[in-house]
Order: structure tokens, then sequence, then C-alpha cells
């Protein structure tokens, strides 16, 4: 009997882990570091982006992931997003990583924090193929110390 038990167990766990592994709606993830920790002005993150689906709506989101050394508590981006069929938008954001007080938004342990910055959500892409999407820092310094990557993530819409 406990044979048996063992047995269904696994089918049941693998079957669970399966399950998970299909609900996960992300279509794109990646992260790209930052040479010496360090955001240089001529270092511009590219993330190419195939999409097949133009029927869902979709979630764009950064991550960034910064350490003590970042001099600032807010970021400006310039984010140029570019369709398979070259037509091109560009958006000015800020966002801010920390409080008045310091404290830093997000998540992380010791010297790294970590948050996700929201850029569009229910976004639907019109055209299957790549998007690129180019993002620079807009900051008034050249180059920012105290940055470890900067990430994109694209997930289906509405979950």
């Amino acid at each position: 009997m406990i044979k048996g038990l063992n047995r269904y167990s696994g089918i049941v766990f693998l079957t669970s882990c399966l399950m998970l592994i299909s609900c996960n709606s992300s279509v794109f993830t990646e992260s790209l570091h930052m040479p010496g920790k360090k955001w240089e002005l001529m270092n511009i993150p590219s993330f190419s982006v195939p999409i097949d689906d133009t029927l869902n709506s979709h979630d764009v989101t950064f991550t960034i992931r910064t350490g003590s050394a970042y001099p600032f508590r807010n970021i400006y981006l310039f984010v140029q997003t570019t369709s398979p069929d070259g037509k091109f938008i560009t958006d000015t954001l800020e966002y801010f990583l920390a409080d008045e007080k310091g404290h830093w938004f997000g998540h992380g342990f010791g010297d790294i924090h970590e948050l996700n910055l929201p850029y569009k959500s229910n976004v639907y892409f019109p055209v299957k193929g790549t998007y690129q999407f180019k993002i620079r820092h807009g900051m008034r310094i050249e180059d920012l110390n105290g940055v470890y990557d900067f990430g994109l993530r694209i997930k289906k819409g509405g979950k």
C-alpha cells in the first residue's frame, strides 16, 4: 500500500509542477548586468522581444537592482520602443526608488535592492514580429554608480 502511495504521489507531484509551469504568463524576461556596478550614459540596454500574440493584452515592467552607492532617490528613463514595421515611440519616465528619508522601495537584503517599475499595462501589440526596447538613463550625471542590473519583463495582461 505504501509503495502504491509513493508512486501516485510522484505522479501528482509531476502533474502539479507541469501545471505551475504552464500557468506562467511571462512572455519575455531578460536582465542585463551593468559592468562595474555602474550604468554609464553610453550603455543603452536593448531588448529584442519576439511577439506573436496580437489578440491579448500584455503588461510591460522594468526591473532595476541598485545598491547603497546609488546617489539618488529617483531615476529618469528615456524608453524607445520600435515595432517590427519600423514605427517607434519614445517615452520619458521618472520612477522613485526610495522615499524622502532614504528608505528603498522594493525588496532585497544587505546592499542590494530590487524594484519592479511598471511601464505599460494592457498593451496590445498591433504587429507580429520582434519589438525593440532601448532604455537610456536620463540623469544629469553620465555614470550612475550603484546600479547592478536592469531588466525587462513582458507578461500577458490581466493576471
